[in-house]
């Protein structure tokens, strides 16, 4: 504990009597020498008694009254290592060494341990705010006694070995002090042992010759050092090989591994097969008969007669799937060998389709014999399906950064087998109704209120679990070497949207694609056929702005985009053990360029027209977007929140051709700033460039600034707080920017020059209530600086936002 001592200061005894002597109480006091002769004396025993205050809280806190007479408390253990040579491993080593020292020391800081002050509070009671606090806040002292020094040397020694030291030794030495003592322990391990040969056995055995075969993957290298982690990591490795060449009931104990140490700092490594292994492990098993239930139940007591199909036995339930459906899915089959490789794909691939709770794969001895004399499994595959159809609503509250408030209103429905092959069909309708309750910051006018704006959605998306398109030299569609299911998507949208008085938008929206994943690192999405068409009508109103606003009318013009576009996505959240983890997403996107060949073949283009469609201009351009974020644990223990996460953005929309000297379409534009960006700044409201709207009411509230260039960073550093609570501190940077330049917005062209100072930047702090399933996260973020130099504000800004930012 920390006590506060305030010496009264010999300045203050002299104002003291001064103060007193001028007030007229002189004659009623002793001698003025006297006076200050006792009040120093005062001064001195008040000062030795904080001093003595001082040490005894000082020594309650330290935890060192409390240890038993006769008794140390243990303090801790520092490791040393002697290496004849510095291996590569030295750092592993060395934190595996201090791993094995047992038990730990009581917590300190700065010498001082309050959880030991704590405990002692509840010693010998039973209830009370004492024993309160010594249950959660305190622990005993852990004492010189308690520490298993012959043990923790035995253990070390062990490791050591583990690790081809096979002739080293630790020893240890007791620092003990007045109240304290700490145990060294110093290890010499001579010289390490090295792999001089490894012998995989011989002989005609079915076992053996599978064991053999794996021999050139095998982890056990010549010349490397002896390690007992890595022949344990070889036993598995033969195992799941031979699991996969039939062996169905061969384990990894099953395998020997003898090792010759008698050679000089050398051994020799011969693997073996235990003479005691149990005959059905040594021999391979085939597949009889496959059962397939797509409806299990445990409780289900009807009787339904299976129908043979493509050598299955199916348990028909035909108004939720047909049997190819299911049949394409399964990769074990009649007749063939077993292989826990088809076994774990089958599993996967069932249970990616998204129509089934649980599925489970059950293999028993085949009744039947073999003529051959091989073994025979049954397989019963049990599927436990989800409910076929489902509905969802969400109501909303929206308020956003123009200043526009209201409900709005989702509702989706999935039919997960709509054409009876477990096709997933996902109907999503939207609805809302804003009203704007002020005019926002930095408008002209503060009259503009009232204004209305709704929006009607409907989208339509059909995913067929698997590729449709002709299988080609290349290509296998049904991707027999993947875990994971491919896709097909089909998808239609309608969106509508009016703001009262000024303006009407609708898009419409056909899409088709596939989407596949050969690792579960990566995945990758083909959509030849993204189709896109938008309408736009203004009132008078509005009309007026769009003539002084020429990029305006470009970006609400009717327009078709013709796009094709192919992501790639690589990410290593997915391996929780990874202290390291890496995402990377790239986009590329391509729209109007077939469509400009065929029509410059048909038609003439003359100035500055422009092709089109149904008498509508269409889009051309190309546009990359990449994102790399990088996770770091702090800590080496997987379940540890504490990481320092950076995220880097930069997008690149490039209008040519059919578009030349124009903007990217409005729907394709990007905006910056928001809850999951630079988080100082509302949403849209940086950029593009240096650029600050200074127009009329009209533009500040229906016109999102946006930009064909993006540039965005992020760096945060994440820690856990309490159970369920996280905070965070982070640093955000970026802004937007245009490919042509647009007289209407002075600063909004990219310059490589310039581009670095133009960067909007903020910071904050935030804190994240995660309970696994959903995350509530509370920024609170201060612009550093703007795009265009000091902010005109400083003021803080708070986001509510469901999930982590990236």
């Amino acid at each position: 504990m920390n006590g506060i001592i305030v010496p009264l200061s010999e300045a203050g005894v002299k104002q003291s009597f001064r103060q007193r002597t001028n007030s007229g109480l002189r004659g009623a006091l002793p001698g003025r020498a006297e006076w200050l002769k006792r009040a120093l004396g005062k001064r001195e025993e008040l000062r030795s008694s904080f001093l003595a205050l001082g040490c005894l809280l000082f020594s309650a806190c330290s935890g060192l009254r409390y240890i038993p007479a006769n008794e140390k408390l243990y303090t801790g253990t520092k490791v040393k290592i002697n290496y004849p040579e510095k291996p590569k491993n030295a750092d592993a080593l060395q934190t595996e060494l201090e791993g094995v020292v047992r038990p730990q020391p009581n917590f300190s800081f700065l010498g001082l341990r309050p959880k030991l002050y704590f405990w002692h509070l509840g010693v010998g009671k039973t209830k009370g705010i004492g024993k309160f606090l010594a249950d959660k806040l305190g622990e005993p002292p852990v004492l010189l006694s308690q520490v298993k020094i012959a043990a923790t040397r035995g253990l070390m020694t062990n490791r050591l070995q583990n690790r081809g030291y096979f002739h080293a030794a630790v020893t240890n030495e007791v620092k003990a002090e007045a109240k304290t003592a700490q145990v060294n322990y110093t290890a010499t391990t001579g010289q390490v042992y090295k792999i001089k040969e490894v012998n995989f056995p011989a002989g005609d055995s079915a076992v053996l010759a599978a064991i053999r075969s794996t021999q050139a993957a095998s982890l056990l290298k010549v010349g490397e050092p002896y390690n007992l982690d890595v022949l344990t990591q070889e036993r598995v490795r033969i195992d799941a090989s031979l699991k996969n060449q039939g062996f169905y009931y061969f384990t990894p104990d099953i395998l020997l591994f003898a090792v010759d140490s008698t050679l000089r700092n050398q051994v020799t490594v011969d693997v073996q097969v235990k003479a005691n292994a149990p005959a059905r492990a040594l021999r391979p098993y085939w597949l009889d008969e496959v059962k397939l239930n797509t409806n299990f139940v445990l409780t289900d007591t009807t009787r339904r007669t299976p129908i043979r199909f493509r050598k299955y036995q199916y348990l028909p339930d035909e108004n939720m799937f047909r049997a190819r459906a299911i049949t394409n899915t399964v990769f074990i089959y009649p007749d063939s060998l077993f292989r826990q490789r088809r076994r774990d794909q089958t599993l996967s691939r069932l249970m990616s389709l998204g129509t089934f709770r649980f599925v489970e794969i059950r293999f028993n001895p085949a009744a039947a014999g073999d003529s051959a004399g091989r073994g025979r499994l049954d397989a019963d595959v049990r599927m436990t399906q989800l409910k076929k159809k489902s509905l969802r609503a969400e109501l909303q509250l929206v308020n956003k950064t123009s200043e526009f408030t209201g409900p709005g209103i989702n509702i989706s429905y999935r039919n997960r087998s709509a054409l009876r092959g477990a096709e997933q069909l996902i109907v999503t309708g939207r609805a809302s109704y804003e009203v704007q309750t002020r005019a926002p910051s930095g408008s002209e006018s503060r009259n503009n209120t009232g204004a209305i704006s709704t929006e009607f959605g409907l989208n339509a998306q059909l995913i067929v679990p698997r590729l449709i398109a002709p299988n080609l030299p290349i290509l296998d569609v049904k991707l027999p070497n993947s875990d994971f299911q491919p896709r097909t998507s089909f998808g239609a949208g309608i969106r509508y949207v009016t703001r009262t008085g000024y303006f009407t938008t609708a898009s419409f929206n056909l899409n088709y694609g596939y989407s596949w994943k050969k690792k579960i690192t990566n995945e990758q999405e083909l959509r030849p056929i993204d189709v896109t068409y938008s309408t736009f009508s203004s009132q008078p109103a509005f009309d007026s702005v769009l003539i002084r606003r020429p990029f305006l009318r470009t970006a609400f013009q009717q327009q078709f985009i013709l796009g094709s576009s192919y992501r790639y996505t690589f990410n290593q959240q997915v391996l929780e053990q990874r202290r390291q983890q890496i995402f990377f997403q790239g986009l590329l996107e391509v729209s109007g360029n077939v469509a400009n060949a065929l029509s410059g073949l048909a038609v003439k283009k003359e100035g500055d027209q422009f092709y089109t469609i149904a008498n509508q201009r269409f889009a051309q351009y190309t546009k990359v977007d990449l994102e790399l974020r990088e996770y770091y644990r702090i800590s080496a223990n997987p379940t540890s929140g504490n990481r320092i996460v950076g995220r880097l953005q930069i997008g690149i929309g490039l209008p040519y051709g059919n578009s030349a000297g124009g903007t990217l379409p409005y729907l394709r534009q990007y905006g910056i700033g928001g809850p999951n960006s630079v988080r100082a700044f509302a949403a849209r409201e940086i950029g593009p460039g240096t650029y600050r709207p200074t127009g009329s009411d009209i533009i500040n509230n229906y016109y999102d600034q946006v930009g064909d260039l993006r540039l965005e960073g992020n760096v945060e550093y994440r820690q856990d707080l309490f159970p369920y609570v996280k905070g965070a501190v982070f640093l955000d940077a970026g802004n937007i920017w245009l490919v042509n330049e647009d007289p209407s917005r002075p600063g909004g062209k990219f310059n490589s020059g310039t581009f670095l100072s133009q960067l909007a930047v903020g910071t904050g702090v935030g804190l994240r209530i995660d309970v696994q399933f959903f995350v509530i996260r509370f920024d609170y973020a201060i612009p550093l600086q703007a795009p265009y130099g000091t902010p005109t504000s400083t003021t803080g800004r708070l986001n509510l936002a469901i999930g982590y930012p990236f």
